[in-house]
């Protein structure tokens, strides 16, 4: 008899400490990053969602939804590693977290509930305001898309560490969330190509005419009428000053597909290598072309390839 107490003592017990972990609320918060090897995978679970909760007399009801995809503002607050605080997603859960100013994009584990205070759509600790590359003590444009990253880099995160940044977001789509988040999709100024000099052949110049040495007239040719001068040869035309046919045919005939212009050589590098293109520089930007294309066929399937892979902003220009 004394054993049935016992074992049903400590069910009931069992059973109020999952109620107690799953109703934490705007206070559930999960483990620091910790350096404890042997926690490994078990780190990540149970997953705490809690009650419903009030911010600023707006209800938040945490959820387990699985394709959370949103834009809002980030702002930063204090935590440990590279760790986040959310309203609704489950404690702990990992999401990407894009800037859509640079459009620089890393791994986040949420940790905790909040912004306590205000519309932000989160806020993140030093380590990964730091990494996302934002000025300290500002609110940032950002996107939070959860996600559902491999043992390795979850393992980083839990152990205070961070993973490797993720590449950065195309123009095209970088646009399209500013929109969605009601912001100006401004994109960096790309300089036309420096135009070709052209080679303008000198004007033809008439040939010298051998002066004749005057005889002395006859009476006869004195007295004779004078013969109207035949009228002057007309002189050629001075050469146009447009393009020789074999000029015209080199000039402008390779085309390029550029995609982009940016800021920083890395990100221009990292575009590059994702699309088979090269980096030159522009002025103070680097910019981005795949090519040259033999013909304007070939340059637009490069063109159409390009904007299908997210760089709507790319277009054809002639160049040397």
């Amino acid at each position: 008899m004394r054993s049935v107490v016992n074992r049903s003592g400590s069910l009931l017990a069992l059973a109020a400490a999952l109620v107690l972990s799953a109703c934490g609320g705007a206070s559930a918060r999960v483990a620091a990053p910790s350096s404890d090897p042997a926690k490994g995978p078990a780190g990540d679970y149970p997953m705490v969602l809690g009650a419903p909760f009030l911010v600023d007399g707006v209800t938040y009801t945490p959820a387990d939804t699985l394709n959370y995809d949103s834009v809002g503002y980030a702002q930063s607050a204090a935590g440990q590693g590279v760790s986040g605080a959310h309203r609704t997603l489950p404690l702990p859960s990992y999401v990407e977290v894009t800037s859509l100013e640079t459009g620089r994009t890393i791994l986040v584990r949420l940790t905790q509930r909040g912004p306590m205070t205000g519309a932000d759509l989160l806020s993140l600790s030093p380590a990964a305001w730091s990494q996302l590359g934002a000025t300290p003590g500002g609110r940032l444009p950002v996107r939070v898309r959860r996600v559902n990253p491999p043992e390795a880099e979850r393992a980083l995160l839990r152990e205070g560490g961070q993973a490797p940044a993720r590449m950065d977001t195309p123009p095209g789509l970088l646009a399209a969330l500013k929109r969605k988040l009601g912001l100006p999709a401004v994109a960096a100024p790309v300089p036309d190509p420096a135009p070709v000099p052209v080679a303008r052949p000198l004007p033809a110049k008439p040939l010298p005419v051998e002066a004749k040495a005057k005889e002395p007239a006859t009476p006869e040719q004195k007295m004779a009428p004078a013969k109207p001068s035949p009228a002057p040869a007309k002189a050629a035309p001075p050469a146009s000053a447009a393009t020789p046919p074999a000029a015209s045919a080199s000039v402008g005939k390779a085309l390029y597909v550029q995609v982009g212009a940016y800021s920083t050589r890395e990100r221009a590098e990292a575009v590059a290598k994702r699309i088979g293109g090269a980096v030159s520089a522009a002025g103070k930007y680097w910019r981005v072309r795949t090519g040259p294309h033999k013909d304007r066929g070939q340059a637009d399937a490069a063109l159409a390839k390009a904007r299908a892979g997210g760089y709507a902003d790319a277009k054809v220009v002639p160049a040397p």
